[in-house]
């Protein structure tokens, strides 16, 4: 398998893979998390995480245009900041924000899946599926682009259409109109800091659009089509994420979203459409799981190693055969499987907001401080966006701080480890070649 096959992906593959991995991570696994934090307000959430992306795809899109690359994010880290630590660190970030979803996804495909047999959702077969799921994903993804972008193009078809017709009965069987779209609740009925950590996670939602400049070398036109995958994506998730958002909202109560927030959408078919419904959106939910997983390894397998190529990770063959890509993807879903294990879907969330959103920043600000003429890209935007992940990230860590405590200081040990041992690396690597 060649590593790299240019124009092996069309724009609607790009686009299929971007709302591959946004789809498949937001609405079924987070819908209930931004519900437990924003109350009836949980569907703006997302609407407004949509608006605060649009801000961070700006800075993808300049880059994407001017430097399309296989290497997405680790190409653009490294133009900004140069070959060092920081841009080692900044992707590594990146990468493990997206094996983390991989692990989210997982488990979240096992938690719905659970559903068709009434089995407790905290039962030791939700990580059990949840590893069958990404065994199947590495061994799509090793059967090449071509498969990888015609089934994703399928699946992403398949579940699109299922959520809107899920989304569309929904609203219709609760008897949803307009009036319904202002909740009754007051905004002052959770603390401010609870709605900005909703709109960490629902920028988790949509960060998915971020894997599309990963094959940038693979995409056709990809000087013009990588910025307009990333821009469609966006589009059809913020539609496709406000129509379930509703649909569920009119079904269900949010002690209900809340008390089967790993599993929301299909709990909402049942007063909806019965045990049929239930089935249904099940079989949506497995789908929209297993294309997001697929579009996710693809990513990370090219990005970590665009890095291995750059010599800004190390790397073992451990007496692997094939080549380099191949080697990435298998490390990159054992790192899946052994978090997906080991974590529950509020953790691993959690871990990955925070992950993307410091690696977000740091993208903006070098982005402003070393090309923004360079890729002609507005000093105001970039401003902007910098200004509305730090509120965000300020405000989830402060919640996260005060209920799991745990989760803040594993990620920031982990960051600390990723920059120390990129610094140990590079020098070591420095001092061979000055022998």
């Amino acid at each position: 398998m060649a590593e790299y096959k240019k124009n092996s992906l069309s724009l609607t593959g790009a686009v299929s893979l971007g709302t591959g991995v946004m789809i498949g991570a937001g609405i079924f696994a987070l819908l209930g998390q931004v519900a437990e934090l924003s109350g009836q307000w949980f569907p703006y959430a997302f609407l407004v995480g949509a608006i605060i992306s649009g801000f961070s795809a700006y800075t993808y899109v300049k880059l994407s245009n001017a430097y399309p690359s296989a290497g997405g994010i680790a190409t653009y880290l490294k133009k900004i900041y140069g070959k060092g630590a920081v841009t080692a660190s900044g992707a590594l970030l990146m990468a493990l924000s997206m094996v983390i979803n991989e692990s989210l996804v997982a488990r979240t495909f096992g938690s719905y899946t659970l559903q068709l047999f009434d089995i407790n959702d905290n039962s030791v077969w939700v990580p059990i599926l949840g590893v069958v799921l990404l065994i199947v994903a590495f061994l799509i993804n090793i059967s090449g682009n071509n498969i990888i972008g015609k089934s994703s193009f399928a699946m992403a078809i398949l579940k699109i259409g299922g959520i809107a017709i899920f989304a569309i009965g929904g609203l219709w069987a609760a008897g949803f109109s307009f009036s319904e779209v202002v909740p009754s609740e007051s905004l002052t009925e959770y603390p401010i800091t609870n709605y900005l950590g909703a709109l960490a996670l629902s920028i988790l939602a949509y960060k998915g659009f971020t894997t599309i400049t990963n094959s940038g070398e693979e995409i056709t036109n990809p000087n013009k089509n990588v910025g307009r995958a990333i821009i469609i994506s966006l589009v059809i998730c913020t539609v496709v994420y406000l129509l379930v958002a509703f649909a569920v909202s009119s079904n269900l109560t949010i002690e209900e979203i809340i008390k089967a927030k790993d599993y929301s959408l299909a709990e909402a078919s049942r007063p909806a459409f019965g045990k049929y419904g239930l089935w249904f959106t099940v079989g949506i939910a497995i789908i929209a799981t297993i294309s997001g997983v697929v579009a996710s390894i693809f990513a990370v397998s090219r990005m970590t190693t665009m890095l291995t190529q750059m010599n800004l990770i190390p790397h073992k063959h451990f007496g692997l055969p094939g080549k380099l890509q191949k080697h990435m993807l298998i490390y990159t879903v054992v790192l899946a499987l052994t978090m997906t294990i080991l974590f529950d879907l509020t953790r691993i969330a959690s871990l990955g907001a925070i992950f993307y959103l410091i690696m977000d920043i740091g993208i903006h600000w070098g982005v402003l401080k070393n090309m923004r003429k360079e890729i002609n890209a507005r000093a105001s935007i970039l401003y902007t966006a910098i200004l509305l992940d730090c509120i965000v990230l300020a405000a989830f860590l402060w919640i996260k701080a005060s209920s799991d405590l745990l989760v803040v200081i594993v990620a920031a040990i982990l960051m600390v480890l990723i920059f120390l041992g990129e610094k140990w690396f590079l020098k070591n690597k420095s001092e061979e070649k000055e022998k």
